[in-house]
């Protein structure tokens, strides 16, 4: 006689079915050494540009180096940055998807900030970074990260495009602010770099970044530097091999005469000299078609430079001072590419050049 199932046991049947019915949770992404590897890589390289485009706009020596790559979680950032810090959020609009966050010390984005707007960067105050010394820093960091992304189309060979990052002065242990916005990220890759400006700055910026945004660029970096597969060429139709007889007769070795290849006479290549002068006989024929193209002319007085502030405190007879001594010859461009010197002289009421000297093509291209 078969037993009935009690009503418990019928529920623990079904609430059996209902839980095996459930997805399975998806298991948390991490990187391996060679995706860490490969970040680090990317990270040598972008930032390395950031350097150079961060030392003209600071007017001093920049140096980005060494990049630290971890995994981080939510808790473990907060821990990180107890005390205020500057964060800038930048968001790619073209050739990747999502986006990065830069963290700075407020000492560090004080003194970026007072030499974006023309100080030394001296005795800055952390405290003081208003609306206008964060807008130095976002111009500052946007120009850093532009000169990241153009690295990063050059290594990708696809164009990369950023969006202007957002600035923002976080304290961790607050609500409402950029950290709370990387929760949504659940796991983060957060590479540290050295960040070194002149002898003012010696200290660490940091990049945090989905998980995911880590793997997109490995997977990029992949596919950039593997090799293209090899299309065989088609392949000719077989053609049967005869078949043998039975019992082949032996055959007498046959004796083949090699001729050696015939002598090629060899001589030593002749080149014209690089100073020789040009003469009227190595003229086309048809230079004449050129002749009426217009081109611009162009005679520099001067050059200089000048800060951010200096430029915006300019007045109406203000004199900028530049770096040619008077009655030194002045620079004569054609196209952009400077072709003889001169004189300034005065012709009847217009100013005019008088020239005095031309370079030569092998000082144009750099032959010493």
């Amino acid at each position: 006689m078969s037993e009935m199932l009690s009503q418990d046991e019928i529920d623990a049947l079904l609430r059996g079915t209902s839980d095996s019915s459930k997805p399975e949770a998806k298991p948390e992404e991490h990187l391996d050494s060679m995706e860490s590897d490969a970040l680090g890589e990317i990270g040598n390289i972008s930032f390395g540009n950031s350097a150079t485009a961060l030392s003209t706009l600071l007017q001093q020596k920049v140096e980005i180096t060494t990049p630290i790559v971890s995994e981080v979680k939510i808790d473990a950032l907060r821990e990180r940055y107890p005390t205020p810090h500057v964060a800038l959020r930048v968001g790619y609009t073209e050739g990747l998807k999502g986006e990065n966050v830069l963290v700075l010390t407020r000492e560090d984005a004080a003194i970026i900030s007072d030499l974006m707007l023309g100080g030394n960067g001296i005795d800055v105050n952390p405290e003081g970074l208003d609306e206008i010394r964060l807008s130095a820093v976002q111009e500052a960091m946007n120009q850093m990260m532009g000169a990241a992304a153009t690295s990063l189309s050059t290594v990708f060979s696809k164009k990369i495009d950023i969006s202007p990052p957002l600035v923002e002065v976080f304290d961790a242990t607050k609500t409402q602010t950029i950290i709370d916005r990387l929760e949504l990220w659940e796991t983060m890759v957060l590479i540290e770099f050295n960040l070194k400006v002149g002898t003012l700055i010696d200290s660490k910026i940091v990049q945090i970044a989905p998980i995911q945004f880590g793997k997109q660029l490995v997977n990029e970096l992949m596919t950039a530097t593997s090799p293209q597969p090899v299309v065989p060429a088609a392949a000719a139709p077989k053609q049967e091999a005869p078949k043998a007889p039975a019992a082949p007769a032996p055959q007498q070795p046959v004796r083949q005469e090699v001729k050696s290849a015939p002598e090629v006479a060899v001589s030593q290549a002749e080149f014209m000299p690089l100073h020789a002068p040009a003469t009227n006989d190595s003229i086309p024929a048809n230079l004449g078609l050129l002749y009426d193209v217009p081109l611009s002319v162009t005679v520099e007085l001067g050059r200089t430079k000048r800060s951010v502030r200096e430029v915006l405190e300019l007045s109406q007879g203000s004199i900028i001072e530049l770096d040619k001594l008077a009655g030194e010859p002045v620079d004569i461009y054609v196209n952009q590419q400077r072709i003889a010197r001169g004189e300034v002289v005065v012709i009847e009421e217009n100013f005019g050049v008088r020239v005095t000297e031309i370079i030569q093509p092998h000082e144009r291209i750099g032959i010493v």
